[in-house]
């Protein structure tokens, strides 16, 4: 029959051999992949949303700058419905920043849906002023101005790593402005 303090001892040095010590790799492979888990369900899936800027009304302006209310049409081309938390633009007009703006809107783009968005705009004077003038010097040096082309970029603030960001372009039609 084995001693009790020998039998002890061996089952102790059992017990610290069986075991593995934590190591830098164990330390750093349990930090990294909730940061994994966290990228890869951030990850953008589906289509990307398409987003039309749809109008453009008039809001009272201060001093040297004018405000518009830009209308967006959001479509969700997914299943899953799309939740956000603020929405951000910005225009350009001819290749050169426009207008850009911000609204703490929330709401939610059904799956396979839309919803229309209104974020009020800012315009500098300045910028509408040289606006006006390339527009000027386009036509007095023959051309003919009747489409203006433009970018849309944004955000849908959201859960995700930053929300959804989204863009399109198209060009505005100038010749009912003539008549």
């Amino acid at each position: 029959m084995p001693r009790p303090a020998r039998a002890l001892a061996t089952l102790r040095h059992a017990t610290r051999q069986s075991v593995p010590r934590p190591t830098r790799r164990h330390f750093l492979a349990l930090t990294l992949l909730p940061l994994a888990l966290v990228a890869c369900s951030s990850l953008p899936s589906g289509d990307p949303l398409r987003v039309d800027l749809v109008g453009l009304k008039s809001l009272p302006g201060e001093g040297l700058e004018m405000r518009f209310l830009a209308k967006l049409r959001v479509q969700n081309p997914n299943s899953p419905p799309l939740a956000y938390e603020g929405v951000s633009l910005e225009l350009d007009l001819r290749g050169q920043r426009f207008a850009s703006g911000v609204a703490p809107l929330a709401g939610q783009v059904p799956g396979f849906g839309e919803v229309v968005l209104e974020v009020p705009v800012s315009v500098s004077g300045f910028t509408i002023a040289r606006q006006v003038l390339d527009l000027v010097r386009e036509a007095e040096g023959g051309g003919r101005v009747e489409r203006v082309a433009y970018e849309l970029r944004g955000k849908l603030g959201g859960a995700g790593l930053g929300g959804t960001r989204f863009g399109t372009s198209g060009e505005i039609d100038l010749t009912g402005l003539a008549r």
